[in-house]
């Protein structure tokens, strides 16, 4: 297959509710600040509501289609045989998905940075620093996804692990902000506060341990029999 041809089949594969999602999210983050800027409203809870939006559903779209990534492949024993290796299919796949989340994403940044709403979000980092409100979590769920779809072989599997994460963030915030070590692990350390001084830090680890992540997923991605073993949908 040419290139473009191998790209294409990569976005027809993704689906239309992993490529008609994020930009939905954008539609609505503009919405609601046209909304809450005809009704001269500047309140905190419409600058949290659109920073979350960025902080927490941007990187649980990416999450769960990076979760996804394997496991549905119809003809996967022959992909295993060719000379490009399984692992470069699975890249090119997050690509096409991460790729298209992150442009609708820093599209969906520029909203509260022209509204002036970023000024109303405590803590809140300034300047291209801004994008890392949403892409250092996403890369870390994407990284956690494609490790869990890598162990489990099962993209049910995979998807409720990053969900149960995401969830577990949102609800046990307080615990996970009282010690260090968890706080610079935190997903939501900018909609969700943190200590001061210690946002960067956050973010840095963050990408850090996504890296990690990916690392550990590298070698099982390589094993046969782990990608043979996967669920068929």
């Amino acid at each position: 297959m040419k290139p473009f041809d191998l790209w294409a089949h990569e976005v027809r594969r993704a689906g239309p509710a992993a490529l008609a999602g994020p930009p939905a999210l954008v539609l609505l983050m503009t919405l609601l600040a046209i909304l809450g800027a005809r009704l001269g409203s500047r309140e905190p809870t419409t600058a949290f509501m659109l920073a979350g939006s960025l902080e927490m559903l941007i990187p649980l779209i990416t999450g769960m289609a990076a979760a996804s990534s394997l496991g549905r492949d119809q003809a996967v024993e022959l992909q295993l045989t060719l000379p490009v290796g399984y692992r470069s299919t699975v890249l090119r796949r997050l690509a096409v998905t991460a790729g298209w989340t992150g442009l609708c994403a820093a599209a969906g940044s520029a909203v509260p940075a022209l509204g002036g709403w970023w000024a109303l979000v405590p803590g809140a980092p300034n300047g291209l620093a801004v994008q890392l409100t949403w892409l250092a979590p996403a890369l870390w769920l994407a990284a956690l996804g494609l490790l869990a779809s890598a162990a489990f072989g099962s993209a049910v599997a995979a998807t409720t692990t990053v969900a149960l994460v995401w969830v577990a963030e949102q609800v046990v915030a307080g615990p996970l902000q009282a010690s260090f070590p968890s706080r610079l692990l935190y997903l939501f350390a900018t909609t969700r506060g943190t200590v001061p001084g210690d946002w960067t830090a956050n973010r840095v680890v963050l990408l850090s341990t996504a890296v990690l992540l990916v690392a550990a997923a590298w070698p099982l991605l390589g094993r046969a029999e782990r990608v043979l073993g996967g669920e068929k949908e």
